[in-house]
């Protein structure tokens, strides 16, 4: 993807590094999103902007001293807004994990580093859970199949949608293995739905891997074209084809951030007026 890049009068999409920041924010009547995903337990430089979209992976292998310090870290951001979604990483966060024949040993103790506490795995998931459901007083806000209204600072209410499933790779979080599963949940996804937040890409937009296949979710995809108001979605997942392109949706501009950090420097910034 090229750096800065006004498509229309609506909507701007920019890359933000080091080397080049994106530009001053457009102003009254504008929403600046600041898009990521992957971050892994990484803490790296974010721009400054009206909302904060996390796209899903916050730890690196589900641990709770890993999730622990993403929230730390998104908490002592200054964006008025964050909005965040689990990834397959995030074993902690999904419930499955809990079950003896799924997830983490029922019957080995976990222990809190920061406070002396031993919890059996079912009383760490739900630990890690009423966490990252606690946290909306730091405009940290955690979508798990579900919407959020929100205002932005330029008082337009933006209509959200977060998903943290992908299909089944190796062991995982929050993971389906049948289109009939997908298909429950994106059918879950509300027609007037303006920024969707999944983890998992649709089939053939931006999740190609290094072998040339592509390996997002074509249920996802034909969902897609029923949301006829949704303009900008928001995903990760696969990191090798981060970056952001642009479709004409009827009319409308729809912006595709692959938001996955960890082999580039460049953050995507979407700029979308009310």
């Amino acid at each position: 993807m090229q750096a800065t890049r006004p498509i229309d009068t609506q909507v701007s999409v920019h890359l933000h590094s080091p080397q080049e920041e994106a530009p001053p924010h457009p102003g009254a009547g504008w929403t600046r999103f600041v898009c990521i995903s992957d971050t892994h337990s990484g803490i790296f430089r974010l721009p400054p902007g009206d909302v904060l979209l996390h796209a899903g992976d916050l730890s690196s292998y589900g641990a709770l001293p890993q999730l622990t310090r993403t929230i730390d870290w998104l908490k002592s951001l200054k964006h008025p807004v964050k909005i965040m979604i689990a990834g397959n990483h995030d074993l902690c966060l999904d419930e499955n994990w809990a079950r003896p024949d799924y997830g983490f040993r029922p019957e080995v103790n976990y222990i809190l580093t920061d406070r002396a506490t031993v919890l059996t795995a079912s009383q760490l998931i739900q630990y890690a859970r009423t966490t990252v459901r606690s946290l909306a007083s730091a405009g940290l806000y955690y979508l798990e199949h579900e919407p959020l209204h929100f205002t932005a600072p330029s008082g337009k209410v933006w209509k959200v949608y977060g998903s943290p499933a992908a299909p089944v790779h190796l062991e995982g979080a929050f993971q389906y293995a049948s289109s009939t599963e997908a298909k429950a949940i994106y059918q879950c996804v509300p027609e007037d739905t303006e920024i969707l937040i999944t983890h998992t890409p649709p089939y053939r937009t931006l999740d190609k891997t290094r072998k040339g296949k592509h390996v997002g979710c074509q249920v996802l995809a034909s969902r897609l074209k029923r949301l006829r108001h949704c303009r900008l979605h928001v995903f990760g997942h696969i990191h090798e084809d981060a970056g952001a392109r642009v479709d004409d949706v009827e009319g409308m501009h729809r912006v595709s951030v692959n938001a996955a950090v960890p082999l580039s420097d460049d953050i995507v910034v979407v700029d979308m007026r009310d």
